[in-house]
């Protein structure tokens, strides 16, 4: 039905694209929010509240709200600009975001680690930090599809293994995703805007290598006394076997998606017209990088390895049509954001600005970080970078702590709900499968608030003051 409605658009306005104007958001009211609220609230509830229907039916609950926005684009502004703004989005946001998440879900599903070790605190300690490590290079979801069996069958004979799952989302679901482009979507799409790769580990390092290591250091005093407590209470049920790795040749293909990604950012290649929206040439090949990935890595990698990874394509079919939705209902927020204080969401401006207009940073830390746990963390980063100026430059310089605590609260506070990062579930699930007792949904909101709440007002008070 979508497709259509883009036929007819384009049938409609073709000749007129290239010169349609801008969705003013000065002119937009608070009812523009609408679908895009609709959106998040959707995915954050409906798999909560009604699982079998949402399984189902997601895709058409996400091409209502993205057919309720295109159209009242189109009745409000004309034809011309809702195409334009739809094809903009599409060409410029969502189509490299979700590429580059395919060939990260791809090359990850064809990595896996063999053997059997052994779960005491310090070894598991380490192995939450080597995930946490490899979740900014591979993304939090791969390094969680890559480590979460390992950390499973390392502790399968421990009485009290659950809080061993609960701090991998907190470190390698979420916080460890927070040094690359790579590791996190929220910060790909900052990346898009103009970010420099390689800003986020010059002015992440600090605050993730502290909530981290903290979070790390509460771990193993856990991790240690429950050990102590419970013993060896019987034999540890999986075979001793040395550890390999199987796959290899996508940590070759990893290393084609970042190369890929860093030139993209050094050269300049000029650019080609595609329904006039300007696509640079260097994206485009850096697009076509990823997709050359992600065929080489299914031609070139076993299918009893992708299996042994329960590798299907569902999730990353998911997250395409959920994303689809998210990236056209945003289009009218972040037209009223960019108006700022001339816009309807002049409220928040405030709410995040001190009495002298300057950014306070830590309201931006923790509204991004709020929602975050609860919604989805990619477009409420592009909310608040947009609400921050939305200009990368300034936002990289001069209002550098700005960027990092926003930043830094959507990567983090991700951790703060199962329904917060798309990799938390899917380690529940897993767990789950695997005979862990895991808890629900309030009960691992209670170890957040205990364990996470206390690390992030310490990183307030250090870094976002």
């Amino acid at each position: 039905m979508l497709s259509r409605l883009l036929l007819a658009l384009i049938a409609i306005s073709w000749p007129d694209i290239a010169s349609a104007a801008e969705l003013d958001g000065r002119t937009l009211g608070l009812a523009w929010a609408l679908p895009f609220s609709g959106m998040l609230l959707s995915i954050a509830l409906f798999p909560l509240l009604a699982p079998h229907f949402w399984e189902h039916h997601y895709g058409k609950v996400t091409g209502f709200w993205a057919i309720l926005t295109a159209v009242a684009i189109a009745v409000e502004a004309g034809p011309a600009i809702a195409l334009d703004a739809v094809v903009h989005t599409a060409l410029l946001e969502y189509i490299p975001f979700i590429l580059l998440l395919l060939a990260l879900f791809t090359v990850a599903g064809g990595i896996v680690v063999r053997g059997n070790i052994h779960g005491a605190p310090g070894t598991n300690t380490g192995l939450l930090a080597l995930g946490a490590l490899l979740a900014s290079f591979i993304g939090t979801t791969g390094a969680s599809i890559v480590m979460i069996r390992p950390v499973i069958r390392a502790n399968d004979d421990r009485r009290h293994n659950a809080h061993v799952v609960i701090f991998f989302i907190f470190l390698v679901s979420n916080i460890g995703g927070s040094l690359t482009p790579l590791g996190d979507p929220p910060l790909f799409l900052g990346f898009l805007r103009g970010v420099d790769f390689f800003w986020t580990m010059r002015y992440l390092i600090g605050e993730t290598l502290f909530v981290g290591g903290l979070c790390l250091a509460v771990f193993y005093v856990l991790d240690s006394y429950l050990y102590r407590k419970e013993g060896r209470v019987r034999p540890d049920p999986t075979p001793d076997r040395p550890i390999r790795v199987s796959g290899g040749i996508n940590f070759v293909l990893i290393a084609a998606i970042i190369a890929a990604i860093l030139l993209s950012a050094a050269f300049k290649l000029g650019s080609v017209s595609i329904l006039g929206t300007q696509i640079a040439v260097e994206n485009l090949l850096r697009d076509l990088t990823m997709i050359a990935v992600t065929l080489i890595s299914m031609a070139t990698t076993r299918k009893a390895v992708r299996a042994e990874n329960d590798f299907t394509w569902g999730p990353i079919l998911e997250v395409a049509k959920l994303f689809a939705g998210i990236f056209i209902t945003i289009i009218p927020v972040l037209a009223i954001l960019r108006a700022g204080a001339d816009g309807a969401f002049a409220p928040l401006v405030a709410l995040v600005s001190n009495p002298d207009g300057t950014p306070n940073n830590a309201a931006y830390f923790w509204l991004t970080g709020v929602l975050s746990s609860f919604l989805d963390n990619a477009p409420t980063y592009l909310v608040f970078f947009e609400l921050a100026g939305g200009n990368p430059q300034r936002l990289m310089t001069e209002q550098a702590l700005t960027l990092a605590a926003i930043s830094a609260g959507a990567v983090f506070m991700g951790a703060n709900s199962y329904i917060g990062n798309a990799p938390n579930f899917m380690v529940y699930a897993i767990a789950r499968e695997r005979g862990v007792r895991m808890p629900r949904f309030f009960g691992y909101m209670l170890w957040s608030l205990a364990v996470l709440i206390p690390i992030f007002a310490l990183a307030t008070v250090v870094f976002f003051r």
